[in-house]
C-alpha cells in the first residue's frame, strides 16, 4: 500500500509540474525582471486558460488529500514491537563482550608536600 501512495503522489508531482510550466505567467516574479513581457511570450503560451488553472488547483489539493490520507492506511510503526529492521534484529542477536573482572584498586599514593621556598 505503501508503494502505491508513493507512485500515485509521484505522478501527480510530475503532473503539476509539467501543468505549470505551460501556464502564462500574470506579469510578476522573475519574467518582469528580465525584459518585461517579450521575454515571457518567448518562453509560454500566449493565452492560459482557466482550465490549467483549475487542475493545477485541483492536482495541489489531490496530493495533499493523499498525503494525509496515506497517514491513516500505512500508520505508524507499533509501539511494543518497535522498529521492524534486519539491522536491529542483528544486532539483538550479537552479544556483548564480557566485562572484565574486577580487580583490586592499587593503593592510592600520596602526592610529595611542596617544598617550601627558602626565606631570605
Amino acid at each position: 500500500m505503501f508503494t502505491v501512495f508513493i507512485v500515485v503522489i509521484a505522478i501527480i508531482a510530475v503532473l503539476l509540474v509539467l501543468i505549470v510550466l505551460v501556464q502564462n505567467s500574470k506579469g510578476g516574479g522573475l519574467a518582469g525582471e528580465f525584459g518585461g513581457s517579450g521575454a515571457s511570450q518567448m518562453f509560454g503560451v500566449k493565452r492560459t486558460t482557466d482550465l490549467l488553472e483549475q487542475i493545477t488547483w485541483g492536482l495541489a489539493g489531490v496530493m495533499a488529500i493523499l498525503a494525509l490520507v496515506s497517514h491513516l492506511f500505512i500508520g505508524e510503526p507499533q509501539a511494543a514491537g518497535g522498529i521492524n529492521s534486519v539491522n536491529v534484529e542483528k544486532a539483538n542477536q550479537r552479544s556483548l563482550p564480557a566485562a572484565p573482572a574486577p580487580t583490586t584498586p592499587a593503593p592510592a599514593t600520596t602526592p610529595a608536600p611542596a617544598q617550601q621556598p627558602a626565606q631570605k
